[in-house]
């Protein structure tokens, strides 16, 4: 195996010769430690059949194991004071602990045994099937969750991005278990096997403890979906529910992770909608009060991203709030953002930054993210000199592409009115 030291001697990179990382950042000042299993699978990885699987399998692997009830699994670190939890991405699913450092074996222990000897009993599977599906009801409830995954489903229309990480019910409802085992032997790999520590944890003693459970397991090669992107299509969607507010989302595909103005749209984003500070909350909000909720959002991917601005307003304000939203993006084409406005942006990202160190999860995330999209460690001090960086005029000529606004879609939620 060959192991490589990063930029900060606190941070440690191990690659088993099968292919599966293990990095870990080191503190001796805290007592716990955050383990996480990362997948490099998402929802972009199915096919349409298989929409949803991924998430399926999330909540499966806590369901039991050849050795271990889905009791045990759960008692397995909450008898010694510790947690277990799961989320699923469009490229990535993550298994992690929270816990004593003094309980890291057990944590290991378990998450590897998940990931590796899931037994799938059937009427578990029938059972989760239905969680599920209640699961994509309580989404359709929610009107901005649900103008979101419309919203995302037609900027990538066509692409596996534009899937909902959930799934439809009549895919969720026809998964079998060998379903299930197939696209882990697919996609659980140890090459795309990623395993992130943070904490009061030594390098060395982890991978000892990975390498005794994982070396010997072959990776064979993945098997990878099209992923190729259709042109970028500029859509008008009107949507109706029997609902009190109407809910927009107006926005285009954003900038992916390596994007060189990634840092641009980060400053440009947290002027326009990074708080109750941003123009857009203190201008629709504040000084017309036309809304409760408005804010604006900025996902990346490794080849794309997504941008968007979000509202839910009354429908007789809809025209005034679209207005005053385009005189925003406007004045960030025309004026260089002034020098005081954009080093408290600076210093919003930066303090945001800074505090997520404190938590042990924040940082293990940071960790395994950071070898997903870049392959290395990232470090806080790159960052910062990043944002330090950008100077208004950039922003400025960034922004007159970037919110060109023949470039934006739209996705509106109205209210459903009776005849």
């Amino acid at each position: 195996m060959s192991q490589q030291d990063q930029q900060q001697d606190l941070v440690n990179k191990t690659e088993l010769d099968n292919g599966l990382t293990i990095v870990t950042e080191h503190f001796e000042s805290v007592k716990s430690v955050s383990v996480g299993i990362w997948a490099k699978t998402g929802s972009r990885n199915e096919t349409p059949r298989q929409s949803g699987v991924t998430h399926f399998l999330e909540h499966m692997l806590f369901k039991g194991t050849e050795t271990r009830s889905s009791y045990d699994i759960a008692m397995s670190m909450e008898s010694v004071g510790g947690y277990l939890n799961a989320f699923t991405s469009s490229e990535y699913t993550c298994y992690y602990s929270r816990c004593l450092n003094t309980q890291l074996d057990r944590a290991l222990d378990v998450l590897s045994d998940m990931v590796l000897h899931p037994s799938f009993p059937e009427e578990e599977i029938r059972k989760e099937k239905k969680v599920v599906i209640e699961e994509m009801k309580m989404y359709r409830d929610s009107p901005n969750d649900f103008l979101f995954e419309q919203f995302v489903s037609h900027a990538f229309q066509g692409h596996p991005l534009g899937q909902p990480t959930l799934g439809f019910e009549d895919t969720v409802s026809a998964f079998s278990r060998q379903d299930l085992y197939d696209y882990m032997e697919g996609r659980y790999q140890p090459s795309n096997l990623l395993l992130a520590v943070a904490g009061n944890v030594e390098h060395d003693r982890v991978v000892r403890l990975v390498s005794g459970v994982f070396e010997d397991i072959p990776s064979e090669g993945l098997k990878e979906l099209d992923q190729t992107l259709p042109d970028y299509e500029i859509d008008q969607l009107e949507l109706t529910k029997p609902i009190e507010q109407t809910h927009l989302i107006t926005g285009r595909r954003g900038l992916d992770y390596n994007h060189d103005d990634r840092y641009r749209l980060l400053l440009a984003n947290t002027v326009l909608g990074g708080g109750m500070s941003s123009r857009l909350h203190q201008n629709v909000r504040e000084k017309y009060g036309y809304c409760y909720t408005i804010t604006s959002f900025n996902q990346s991917y490794r080849d794309t991203g997504l941008y968007g601005i979000y509202v839910g307003t009354d429908e007789d304000y809809v025209d005034h709030v679209r207005e005053l939203i385009q005189d925003e993006l406007d004045k960030l084409k025309q004026d260089p953002i002034p020098e005081q406005e954009l080093a408290e942006a600076k210093s919003q990202l930066k303090g945001k930054l800074l505090l997520s160190l404190e938590s042990m999860s924040n940082r293990m995330s940071r960790l395994a993210k950071s070898e997903i999209y870049y392959n290395r460690f990232v470090t806080m001090d790159e960052l910062i000199q990043k944002i330090d960086e950008v100077q208004a005029d950039e922003i400025q000529y960034f922004a007159q592409d970037f919110f060109a606004g023949e470039m934006f879609s739209e996705a509106i939620l109205s209210p459903e009115h009776q005849n």
